[in-house]
C-alpha cells in the first residue's frame, strides 16, 4: 500500500521530472512564472550570452512593479535613470523572447503577487517559481510557489525546470475564534512571533484548522505571503469552493468542460488523512489580539496591548543582545507601552495587504474621520484593477477625505522605492511584510501591523488598538 502523503508531497511528486540522488534533490517541472523588471535582467542577459531561447514563453508573464513611481498621476517615465534602464530592457526582453508584458501604463499592471491571481495565472496544484521570496503568496490559492535567484530564473527560462531539494513538512493548525479586530495578518504575525524568524527554515507549511477554512481567499494569501518571514520556502492552504469561486472566470482559468475537469482534480488536492508531517504547530487563535512589531525582525512582535520588552529579563545572551540592538535602532525604551509610541508615517500597501478586502477594512476605520496632522498617510493599491475597483466603490474618496494620499500601484514604500522613502528616524505604521533596519529608508523605523491597525494609528498619531477606534475593547 502506498504511503499516505501530504499535499506538498503530492504536488512535488506530480512535478518531478527526475530523481537526481537519494538526498532529496530532484529536477522539478515549473508550470508558470511571473517576473519583474528588478530581479530578472541578469537572467535574460545570461540567455543572450549563451544564445538560448525561452523554452515556454506562454507560461510566463512580465510585469513592472518595483521601480515604477506610484505618484497619483502615472507617467511612462521612471523616476531615476537606473529604473528607466531596467524597464527599457524589460520591454526589449518581452519583444525579443516573445513574452507577454504588463507595462507601467497597462490597466492590468500591479504588484506581481496581486496581478497573478487577477489573471488566473496561479491555479490550484501548480508549481510556480519567481524571482521574489513572497511567491509563497500563491499558496492561498492551493498552488505551491517559491522564490528563486537570478541564476535559477535563467535555468527555468531555458528549460522550464529547476534543480530542487525537497523540503520537510510542517502543519500549522489554527483553531478557536478570531476576536473582534483580529485579522489574518495578526494570525501569521502571531505564528512568526511564536516559532521565530527561522522557525520554519527548511519546511513547507500547510495551514489548516477552522480559522483557515473560515478566512477569505485574500486572507489566506496574506498568511502564505508572510510565512516566508518565519523562514518557510513554501506555504499553502488546500483549495476549496472559496478558491474555485475566486478564480473562476479569470483570464487564464480553464473554461467550459475543462473547468469541470479541473474542479474534479482540484478537489483531490489535500493531504491524506494518515499523512505524517515532520513538525506540527498549533495556535489557539482565540488568544490573539491585534499584533504589532516593535523591533527589526518580524518575530520581534507582540500584542498592541503589551509593552516593549526589557532585555534585562532575557536569559539567552544572544537574544538579549538582539533585543538591545533592536531597541537602540528603533529608539524605544524598555517597558514603555506600545500605545505610547508616536508615528510620523502610515503606509498601506505591498503584496501582503493591498487587495480590495484590505482597503474595505481600512475604509471602515477611516470613514468620516481625519488622520493626525502629524502623520503622512499613504495608500498604494495592489494593482490598477484594485485601484479602479476602490474608486468605483467609493473607498478612494474616504481615503482622500481622511487625509491619506491615494496613489498608483507598485511596490512603493514596502522596500523604499522611488520617492516613497522614509528619512532617518521617521517612524511608520506599515501593512508590509518586513521591518528590517533600513527597509523603508536608511535609518527609518517600521512597525508591521494589519491595514486596519495602520489606519487606526494614522488617526491618533500613535500605535493604536483598532478596537478602540471601532468602539470595542474586546
Amino acid at each position: 500500500m502506498e504511503k499516505p502523503k501530504t499535499l506538498y508531497e503530492k504536488i512535488i511528486s506530480a512535478h518531478t521530472v527526475k530523481e537526481l540522488d537519494g538526498q532529496g534533490n530532484i529536477l522539478l517541472y515549473i508550470d508558470r512564472s511571473i517576473l519583474n523588471e528588478y530581479t530578472s535582467p541578469q537572467a535574460f542577459s545570461g540567455l543572450r550570452e549563451s544564445k538560448r531561447k525561452v523554452w515556454k514563453p506562454e507560461s510566463i508573464l512580465l510585469n513592472v512593479d518595483h521601480v515604477n513611481p506610484t505618484r497619483p498621476i502615472r507617467t511612462v517615465e521612471m523616476t531615476d535613470a537606473g529604473g528607466q534602464l531596467q524597464v527599457d530592457y524589460f520591454r526589449k526582453n518581452s519583444k525579443d523572447f516573445k513574452i507577454e508584458l504588463f507595462d507601467v501604463m497597462d490597466k492590468r499592471q500591479g504588484i506581481e503577487h496581486v496581478v497573478a491571481h487577477e489573471q488566473g495565472l496561479a491555479l490550484p496544484g501548480m508549481v510556480i517559481a519567481a524571482g521574489d521570496s513572497h511567491t509563497t503568496t500563491y499558496g492561498g490559492l492551493g498552488a505551491f510557489g517559491f522564490g528563486i535567484g537570478t541564476s535559477e530564473i535563467e535555468h527555468f527560462l531555458a528549460t522550464q525546470t529547476l534543480v530542487y531539494k525537497k523540503l520537510k513538512t510542517m502543519r500549522v493548525t489554527c483553531h478557536g475564534t478570531l476576536l473582534n479586530g483580529v485579522t489574518a495578518k495578526d494570525v501569521i504575525m502571531a505564528l512568526i512571533e511564536k516559532i521565530g524568524a527561522s522557525g520554519a527554515t527548511g519546511y513547507a507549511i500547510e495551514f489548516s484548522g477552522n480559522i483557515i477554512k473560515e478566512l477569505s481567499v485574500e486572507g489566506r494569501m496574506t498568511i502564505c505571503n508572510m510565512a516566508v518571514e518565519a523562514g518557510a520556502r513554501g506555504a499553502f492552504v488546500p483549495p476549496d469552493e472559496k478558491v474555485f469561486e475566486y478564480i473562476k472566470g479569470t483570464r487564464l482559468a480553464p473554461k467550459g468542460i475543462l473547468w469541470d475537469k479541473a474542479i474534479e482534480n482540484w478537489n483531490k488536492l489535500k493531504s491524506d488523512d494518515q499523512a505524517i508531517f515532520d513538525k506540527e504547530v498549533e495556535i489557539d487563535c482565540s488568544e490573539i489580539a491585534p499584533f504589532i512589531t516593535w523591533g527589526i525582525s518580524p518575530d520581534q512582535a507582540g500584542s498592541i496591548t503589551g509593552k516593549v520588552p526589557n532585555p534585562q529579563n532575557i536569559e539567552d545572551p544572544q537574544k538579549k543582545k538582539d533585543y538591545e540592538q533592536a531597541l537602540s535602532y528603533m529608539g524605544l525604551k524598555p517597558d514603555m507601552k506600545f500605545e505610547e509610541i508616536q508615528i510620523s508615517h502610515a503606509f498601506i500597501g505591498s503584496c501582503t495587504n493591498s487587495r480590495i478586502e484590505d482597503l474595505r477594512e481600512v475604509a471602515k476605520v477611516l470613514n468620516g474621520k481625519k488622520i493626525s496632522p502629524n502623520v503622512r498617510g499613504i495608500i498604494v493599491p495592489g494593482s490598477t484593477q484594485v485601484r479602479d475597483r476602490a474608486e468605483a466603490e467609493g473607498l478612494a474618496k474616504i481615503f482622500i477625505d481622511s487625509g491619506f494620499e491615494w496613489r498608483q500601484s507598485g511596490c512603493s514604500m514596502c522596500l523604499a522605492m522611488n520617492e516613497d522613502v522614509l528619512s532617518p528616524n521617521d517612524r511608520c505604521a506599515s501593512s508590509t511584510n518586513r521591518n528590517f533596519a533600513g527597509r523603508q529608508g536608511a535609518g527609518s523605523r517600521t512597525h508591521l501591523m494589519s491595514p486596519a491597525m495602520v489606519a487606526a494609528s494614522a488617526l491618533t498619531g500613535y500605535l493604536t488598538d483598532v478596537r478602540k477606534v471601532n468602539g470595542s475593547t474586546i
